[in-house]
């Protein structure tokens, strides 16, 4: 986690928000770009409240301004830093910032995918201010740690919904966390956005309104997606491996569903809980079901384990995997170690950077995150893709919603979503990402499988 936390923490403080639970704790800082340094954090500390403005942290020391001049030079068309100009200026009064809150795991199991969807929001919120903010006013972002657990992340939820710039929050992986944050969200009406959680009930919640909206792939979706490769690969015993959390739960109604409608029923369904320290009981009930092929529904942890534990088993018997998306929101591939090239894994994708017909819109995102973070070089550096472009997506249809509803008032931007028309997009261009009934932006056509190469990086397989 280390390595994320410095690849966070190179910023500068102006002040030291006590955002009320965002939280207050000795372990929570609000950072703003332009005054003393406070350095990196130590081990053990966290950051659970950020604001990223314009100079956004961790940007790379190749570049001195927003990664999309492509110079040294501040934009013509006004894009300054909105600090500098109050200074200058005693008589004005500073204008008050949107803020996006984001509610995801940044320091446990986890951490991975909060930093993807933080760089994702991170480059949307530079693109945004680079192009003279939203109705006049500079964007910046409030990061909440929930750690994975749901009882912290409705405090985030009910933090955010307190300060009166937060215009809406965008979520983290766990389906779990977010399941248990519905009634806040709805309570104070505040637009939820998802780059990652795939749960099913998350969107189709049965709130009217409705203030959940997703760019991430619906696990309806997936289990369809996973079964039907399955099969194409003529393997049609097929055993289901899932977490025993609401997430999980949404998978098995998925995939039943899936192969009901093919005539077929599960070799065995084995559930367990995160955590989980050994997988021996599982492979070998799966083993003895008589199974071709996996379905896997875990996060990082888990995943690394079943899949090295799965390595262990003699080479004729190892069982191959087609995994959920999940296990790709840690360092994985690094973990798993040399195991990887003695299973065969492949699991589900929803965007790549690496495609072979990026757009000019990806392209420029690809050499924003390569000039912004002093970790990546190019494309195949860009970890947990999908998070990055989810995020980066969801909060560019936000500012589109924003701008076309003339306010930042939650009930006008959740109704504008839903009315958001020919959005042209990172991921690809939508004619309307949402409706009033429909709030998930991607459907299954969307979708591919994707493979660990030999360095660990996330490859394309192909459109399905």
């Amino acid at each position: 986690m280390n390595q994320f936390l410095s690849a966070i923490g190179c910023a500068a403080a102006i002040v030291c928000l006590a955002l009320a639970g965002c939280d207050s704790s000795s372990d929570s800082v609000a950072n703003s770009h332009d005054a003393a340094a406070i350095g990196s954090p130590g081990p053990g500390l966290t950051l659970p409240i950020e604001r990223t403005s314009n100079r956004s942290r961790g940007r790379s020391a190749r570049s001195t301004t927003t990664p999309w001049s492509g110079s040294d030079r501040q934009s013509e068309a006004g894009f300054q830093d909105a600090d500098a100009v109050a200074a200058s200026s005693p008589v004005r009064e500073r204008v008050p910032r949107i803020l996006i809150g984001l509610d995801a795991d940044m320091s446990s199991a986890s951490a991975r995918s909060g930093e993807a969807i933080r760089r994702g929001i991170v480059l949307a919120i530079d693109r945004i201010n680079h192009d003279g903010g939203l109705l006049g006013r500079q964007v910046e972002l409030l990061v909440c740690d929930h750690r994975g657990n749901p009882a912290r992340g409705i405090d985030n939820i009910r933090d955010l919904a307190a300060n009166p710039d937060v215009v809406a929050v965008v979520g983290g992986i766990h389906t779990p966390v977010a399941l248990e944050e519905l009634s806040v969200i709805h309570d104070v009406e505040l637009p939820y956005l998802g780059p990652w959680a795939a749960g099913t009930p998350l969107v189709a919640n049965g709130y009217e309104p409705n203030f959940v909206f997703r760019v991430s792939v619906r696990d309806q979706f997936a289990g369809e997606f996973l079964v039907r490769n399955a099969v194409q690969d003529d393997k049609t015993q097929i055993a289901l491996v899932l977490e025993s959390t609401g997430w999980g739960r949404s998978n098995e109604v998925a995939m039943r569903q899936a192969l009901d409608e093919r005539e077929l029923q599960p070799t065995t369904v084995q559930w367990f809980h995160w955590g989980e320290p050994s997988f021996r009981m599982q492979i070998d009930a799966i083993r003895s079901s008589g199974a071709e092929v996996v379905l896997l529904v875990a996060n990082p942890l888990e995943g690394i384990r079943f899949v090295q534990q799965m390595a262990q088993v003699p080479a004729e018997d190892r069982i191959p995997i087609l995994s959920h998306w999940g296990i790709t929101g840690g360092n994985f591939a690094d973990q798993v170690g040399d195991d990887l090239n003695r299973v065969d894994l492949r699991f589900l994708q929803s965007y790549s950077f690496l495609s072979a017909d990026l757009t000019d819109t990806a392209r420029s995102v690809v050499a924003a995150y390569c000039r912004t973070f002093d970790d990546a070089d190019s494309a195949r550096d860009i970890f947990a893709p999908t998070g990055t472009a989810h995020a980066y997506e969801v909060v560019m249809m936000l500012a589109q919603a924003i701008r076309q509803a003339g306010t930042v008032d939650r009930l006008e931007v959740r109704a504008a979503l839903e009315r958001l028309k020919n959005y042209n997009g990172l991921i690809r261009n939508f004619q309307r990402p949402f409706t009033v009934t429909d709030h998930d932006a991607l459907t299954i056509d969307d979708l591919h499988l994707a493979r660990f190469d030999e360095a660990g990086v996330i490859v394309p397989l192909g459109p399905n």
